[in-house]
């Protein structure tokens, strides 16, 4: 009996010792795997050819097991593109799990975008803090959606293009201007109009409060059929973060110029944070028409031309 269970535990040993030299033969990275590496996915590739450069790497051992694995599992043709670092030695399914779901090993990349934006400007961050993403390309993707892209903190996987930045920026949009549907719906104003608008007054005042008055402001010229003469345009006609137009820049040929148009601009000037879209929709009522921000820094109003002047000497000059 003894002979026969040490022969027991020796089949056993023996079983589990293939086992394991079975598992590290086929499910475990290769003794040869290269700590550190980092292996460039890229988007619309087939799985062999992605299986073979995990193998030619020595990330994994069988490149025909990761595809079984892949097909297995319904996610073949799911693999994320990006670049992908491996630190440390992982098992088949991990690396399998990693592809399918975008684990690409690298902390996110965190970008944020202040209130008022320009695409312009929000090109150039992208570009600085994500390598693989041109401004240009940036440009390209986001530019049709000036004033829809919410300015906020976001984190990104390194790997992201401009496509997956613009879409999180136009989602983050949607879901926190769901909550003032009622309110936009009761203003008998249109999106466009509303974004617009305040993309104006996100550029023409810094607090909530004076944000009212001016979008106040705003509406009283809009009912009067005058020109909105908001000197905030003119930034975003000649691209540049700040500008004070000349008298020539104020006869300057553009849709956007509203000392020679009536009504809105054809398009939002930059991105508005939520605050400046929901002072648009709760305006201050005021009898003002006009207003200017001093040299004191404060903003100054008035209900008459004269009044205007008068403030402009007192307060410019």
């Amino acid at each position: 009996m003894d002979v026969f269970r040490q022969n027991i535990w020796l089949v056993g040993a023996v079983a589990l010792v293939a086992l394991i030299v079975g598992y590290q033969s086929m499910f475990a990275a290769p003794m040869n795997f290269p700590s550190g590496s980092v292996v460039s996915i890229t988007r619309g590739v087939s799985a062999p050819l992605i299986a073979q450069k995990l193998a030619d790497a020595n990330i994994i051992a069988h490149p025909s097991l990761l595809r079984f694995v892949l097909r297995l599992s319904g996610t073949s043709a799911d693999v994320q593109a990006g670049a992908y670092r491996f630190d440390t030695p992982q098992n088949i399914f991990v690396v399998a799990f990693r592809l399918v779901t975008g684990a690409y090993g690298f902390p996110p990349v965190r970008i944020t975008f202040p209130e008022g934006t320009t695409v312009r400007e929000a090109a150039v961050q992208v570009a600085d803090a994500l390598p693989g993403v041109k401004a240009k390309d940036f440009l390209k993707e986001a530019e049709p959606y000036e004033g829809y892209l919410f300015p906020d903190t976001y984190f990104f996987p390194p790997s992201a293009d401009a496509a997956l930045v613009v879409a999180s920026m136009r989602t983050n949009f949607n879901a926190k201007i769901a909550p003032l549907s009622d309110e936009m719906n009761a203003s008998g104003r249109s999106l466009s109009d509303i974004v617009i608008l305040a993309s104006l007054v996100e550029k023409e005042a810094r607090t909530n409060t004076n944000k009212r008055i001016v979008a106040g402001i705003l509406f009283n010229r809009l009912k009067l059929g005058m020109p909105l003469q908001v000197d905030a345009v003119f930034g975003y006609i000649y691209g540049r973060d700040t500008y004070s137009p000349s008298f020539a820049d104020l006869t300057v040929d553009s849709p956007y110029n509203t000392y020679t148009h009536t009504g809105l601009p054809p398009g939002p000037i930059d991105n508005p944070g939520l605050d400046s879209i929901e002072v648009v929709l709760n305006p201050t009522k005021t009898d003002y028409l006009y207003y200017l921000t001093g040299k004191d820094n404060l903003m100054h109003y008035a209900t008459t031309y004269a009044g205007h002047q008068a403030n402009r000497r007192k307060y410019l000059d």
